[in-house]
């Protein structure tokens, strides 16, 4: 019997039966009868047992479901297919996916106008590129899109959810892909909760004393884009190619967790590029800023608490109207939540 805590398990391999009607899932070491059954003619996805796997179904090994999409041609379904371990973190393995597949559910695209072909062929190619920026990782039994600063503080409950029920959306850059199985709780464990950001994990010593030393960076996936196309914040108050890094150190039994974010300046602006090494910003004159930075530091103090602000911003030259406005906005605030420094001053505020 399936249970809400049951992504526990120690599997992340995957046995996948393909026939041309059904793809079949089966855990490899969990020891569980389950199968997760998607018919490629119906869409349906549903949860069988072994013995409803065909003989005659071509098997191979993948280490999760990235989840499915559609194209012009019809429904797609990606899987990860190598993997490399980063590390572990309190004797969790913590993986990257360095290669992805992206099967077709239907067996031929000659359904497909010639023009239907070549715009399927582009949005492949588009998705191909994405699957294979590097920087993806996941783990089977550990939720590493919340920090151990807020698991630190979580309910029962919460610790009995599964991982793709519970993960931070903020984080899982493939949330879209999986909105089908999270609909469906008895199907969580087949899914996995991908982020994208960078991970280090290193034995080091100081003095003689051995401690593990661990970084990790998670890239939301709301409001990503590439430098100079996506700058600001949007409506919801999201900063453009936000980072939340955390620094973990453990030692004898103890654990301490650091966290730093950081994000596009946040108000309405942007910074098309031109023949301009630097393109000039351009500040909107017809968005509300306050309320859009309002509603970015009130999200920043439920997820992380009171706010030390660094002013990293260019205080002359092309920059010079974005931290005017910038210090503006953060001094009207009036928040004693939040402080604000530049990076010329000292550090005593952290005391």
């Amino acid at each position: 019997m399936w249970r809400r805590g049951d992504f526990h398990s120690n599997s992340i391999a995957v046995l996948m039966h393909t026939t041309p009607e059904k793809f079949y899932f089966e855990a490899c070491d969990d020891g569980s009868n389950d199968v997760l059954t998607i018919d490629r003619v119906s869409n349906e996805i549903t949860l069988g047992v072994k013995k409803d796997v065909p003989p005659s179904a071509v098997t191979r090994t993948v280490y999760g479901i990235m989840g499915t999409i559609r194209l012009v041609a019809g429904m797609y379904l990606i899987v990860i297919t190598k993997k490399q371990k980063m590390g572990e973190l309190f004797n969790h393995a913590v993986w990257k996916a360095t290669e992805f597949n992206i099967i077709s559910y239907k067996k031929t695209v000659l359904h497909l106008t010639e023009t239907q072909m070549l715009d399927n062929k582009t949005f492949l190619a588009m998705l191909n590129n994405v699957l294979n920026t590097d920087g993806f990782y996941f783990s089977a039994t550990y939720d590493i899109t919340h920090t151990l600063q807020r698991l630190a503080n979580t309910s029962p409950e919460f610790q009995e959810m599964t991982l793709l029920e519970r993960a931070d959306q903020r984080f899982v850059w493939n949330g879209h892909l999986l909105r089908e199985f999270a609909a469906q709780p008895e199907l969580h464990r087949f899914a996995v909760p991908v982020i994208h950001g960078f991970m280090a994990v290193k034995r080091c010593s100081i003095n003689g004393k051995y401690f593990d030393w661990t970084i990790l960076s998670r890239r939301s996936c709301f409001r990503a884009g590439v430098r100079y196309y996506v700058r600001g914040i949007d409506s919801e108050g999201h900063a453009a190619n936000f980072i939340e890094s955390e620094q973990i150190v453990q030692y004898t039994g103890n654990k301490v967790s650091f966290v730093q974010t950081r994000g596009s300046i946040p108000f309405f602006w942007s910074q098309r590029p031109n023949l301009r090494y630097k393109p000039k910003p351009q500040i909107s004159k017809s968005m509300n800023h306050m309320d859009g930075f309002q509603r970015h530091f009130d999200s920043q103090l439920i997820s992380y608490g009171k706010q030390v602000i660094i002013n990293l911003v260019d205080q002359k030259g092309p920059e010079k109207s974005l931290e005017q406005v910038f210090s503006k906005m953060a001094s009207n605030m009036g928040s004693g939540m939040v402080k604000v420094r530049s990076d010329s001053d000292n550090c005593d505020f952290l005391k």
